[in-house]
């Protein structure tokens, strides 16, 4: 059976672990946005560090026992909603813990504009169970960005839901610093990048984010300039051709030592034979010495003296 709430109300919980879930009518382009958050407050009524602030900078609280599970787009019939919510493990939560409150921000936007606002308690054992309460909240003065939508609380052994609609018109970052936030006005207006709605919300310090891996890469090898290597050894100077004391002449057979350019190369004129040396031109044979024993013939009568 779900219990409609009105405002100051409270209904016993008897599940050990709850949803809270925000849900609203956006208009066009999902605008206006809204936000679920929580705050674990100690005895005294404040939370006991930063840690106890779940929002959307820091969507898990350490303990592990109350996150934030993100937006979701519903439909039910012809409507179409949003939803934000915050899971809440009761059994687990620690004993110093005494509240926890379920927030609703929309920073720059007055709540006067966001329409069907509603929270619903459902069991979180439960699964698709129809909710165990529910309350339509209502801004007072419709100038408020940041609501205080209910609150779980301890009352003896177990837990309670009291319906509030609590409003601040200095947003989530006012309501955070009345209950004991530290509040880093350098941050104002971060947004988170994982959650494209988060952009001009109020900054509250957050858990540094997870450094991610890095791979290391390896250097490139070192470039060096062409004077950095040595220079090369001098090499022996090539050997020119000097030309000829005497250039040949023009028209004449060339000597094969030096060619004459443009014209056949002829081998030099080789000397004849000794036995053809006797014609024309060539030396001749030079006599032997007389033998002293020569002595002519002897001559016939017609040469003796008369």
């Amino acid at each position: 059976m779900t219990h409609a709430m009105l405002k100051g109300s409270n209904v016993p919980l008897d599940a050990t672990a709850v949803r809270a879930v925000l849900r609203w009518t956006p208009g066009r382009g999902g605008l206006p946005d809204v936000d679920a958050s929580a705050l674990l407050l100690g005895p005294d009524g404040r939370v006991r560090s930063d840690e106890d602030f779940v929002f959307y900078n820091q969507p898990r609280h350490p303990s592990g026992h109350v996150w934030r599970l993100g937006k979701k787009r519903v439909n039910e019939g012809l409507a179409e909603g949003l939803t934000d919510t915050i899971q809440a493990d009761l059994a687990g939560v620690d004993d110093s813990v005494g509240r926890i409150l379920l927030v609703a921000s929309a920073e720059d936007v007055t709540f006067d504009r966001v329409q069907a606002l509603r929270i619903l308690v459902f069991d979180a054992a439960a699964g698709d169970a129809e909710p165990l309460a529910h309350f339509d909240i209502r801004p007072e003065t419709g100038e408020e960005t940041a609501l205080i939508c209910g609150e779980l609380y301890r009352r003896g052994e177990g837990w309670k839901f009291r319906a509030l609609g609590e409003g601040y018109s200095n947003g989530l970052q006012g309501l955070a610093s009345d209950f004991g936030i530290s509040v880093d006005e350098s941050e104002e207006g971060s947004a988170d990048p994982a959650d494209p709605g988060s952009a001009g919300r109020a900054g509250v310090q957050p858990l540094p984010p997870e450094a991610p891996t890095q791979v290391p890469r390896q250097p490139p090898p070192p470039a060096y300039p062409p004077a950095a290597y040595p220079p090369a050894a001098p090499g022996p100077e090539p050997t020119r051709q000097q030309p000829p004391a005497t250039q040949p002449a023009y028209g004449y057979p060339q000597p094969t030592g030096q060619a004459a350019y443009g014209y056949p190369q002829t081998a030099p004129p080789q000397p004849a034979p000794a036995a053809d040396r006797t014609g024309y031109g060539y030396p001749q044979p030079v006599s032997p010495a007389p033998d002293p024993d020569f002595r002519l013939p002897p001559q016939g009568p017609q040469f003796i003296g008369r």
